[in-house]
């Protein structure tokens, strides 16, 4: 590893991550910082989640949405996304990410396929993180209007993702480990790719990440990569011992990926304190969502408590127009669209 300006090779990574050399990660941010700069400038592009439906055909021990869950169940109808698309399009974003529960079931390719056509009267740029499809799927929700899609591996540790995915369909882990594949093919644009730091040996996580999205990029080099870094926030009922991944390794974390992946971008969600996301950006994020809810419904109705039974707890609740404030505050340039509107074929 060059000291100088931080280059790395995939084959220290591993070494990079075990280090407690002092002034590595300072090598590391600062480099990170320079190459962020050189590709992505000052621009930070903004984005909320908009949650469809919260029914779910799979036990996942980590999550709230679980099947096994006795949490409140909801699936917007047609007029409520309409709805809730309007009240998140008046806060001025313009680019969200549509997310159900994982139940084919309740929330079949048709509805998912509905949504994105309601929200592309709303929005410039619609993500949809939604359960594994099958390339055909992928290919009529991309032409419905979705320019993305997001979707984690959770973990590449095989026997841990056995043991954590304790029933439904998400539980072939091969069927999984395979959907990016799907979405290139289906002619997508963006794919968004990550793991859930703290359900294994995160250090092995993120480096089979790495080895993922690195034969993604050799396969289908057309499509715009971004990584994401949520850290698992464990639910009450589950009492598997995770693992910890501190600030400091999430800064490591992040700094190895942008000097590795230049061109990708990098993004972080409210699962994580504003604190550490002011910190962050100045780090190599090149994306974060702002006024985000993570229960079903939330935006359409001020009624509806903004957390309750959702995915998970929001530790950074501030509105679009206080995210803006900050990064302008650190001298970034807050992007809430920078998309043309094209149709896709």
């Amino acid at each position: 590893m060059d000291r100088g300006n931080a280059k790395i090779t995939f084959d220290e990574v591993g070494d990079i991550f075990r280090s407690e050399e002092k002034g590595l990660l300072e090598t590391l941010a600062r480099s990170a910082q320079e190459v962020t700069r050189q590709y992505f400038g000052r621009a930070v592009a903004l984005y909320a989640p908009l949650y469809l439906s919260n029914f779910c055909g799979n036990k996942c021990a980590y999550c709230g949405f679980q099947a096994s869950r006795h949490v409140e169940r909801k699936k917007l109808s047609s007029g409520e996304i309409e709805k809730e698309c309007a009240a998140l399009a008046a806060t001025g974003i313009r680019s969200c990410l549509l997310l159900t529960g994982e139940s084919r079931f309740h929330s079949p390719p048709s509805y998912i396929k509905e949504a994105i056509t309601i929200a592309g009267k709303y929005f410039a740029n619609i993500g949809i993180e939604v359960y594994a499809l099958e390339t055909g799927e992928y290919r009529e929700l991309y032409r419905a209007g979705a320019d993305g899609v997001t979707l984690f591996q959770e973990t590449y540790d095989r026997a841990r993702y056995d043991e954590v995915h304790l029933a439904g369909p998400k539980k072939n882990y091969d069927y999984r480990v395979n959907a990016p594949e799907r979405i290139a093919q289906a002619g997508f644009r963006q794919i968004s790719m990550g793991v859930l730091l703290g359900l294994a040996d995160w250090r092995r996580d993120v480096v089979s990440l790495f080895e993922h999205l690195r034969h993604m990029e050799r396969k289908y080099p057309g499509v715009e990569y971004t990584l994401s870094f949520p850290r698992l926030r464990p639910v009450a009922d589950d009492k598997r011992a995770y693992v910890e991944v501190s600030d400091r390794d999430m800064v490591k974390i992040m700094c190895v990926a942008r000097l590795l992946f230049p061109r990708a971008g990098i993004n972080l969600s409210t699962r994580e304190t504003a604190e550490f996301r002011d910190h962050a950006v100045e780090l190599g994020v090149t994306k974060i969502s702002a006024g985000s809810l993570t229960s079903v419904g939330g935006y359409g109705d001020p009624k509806r408590e903004a957390h309750r039974d959702g995915q998970f707890e929001v530790h950074d609740a501030r509105s679009l127009a206080e995210i803006k404030s900050m990064l302008l505050r650190h001298g970034f340039d807050p992007v809430v669209t920078d998309w043309r509107n094209i149709v896709n074929e």
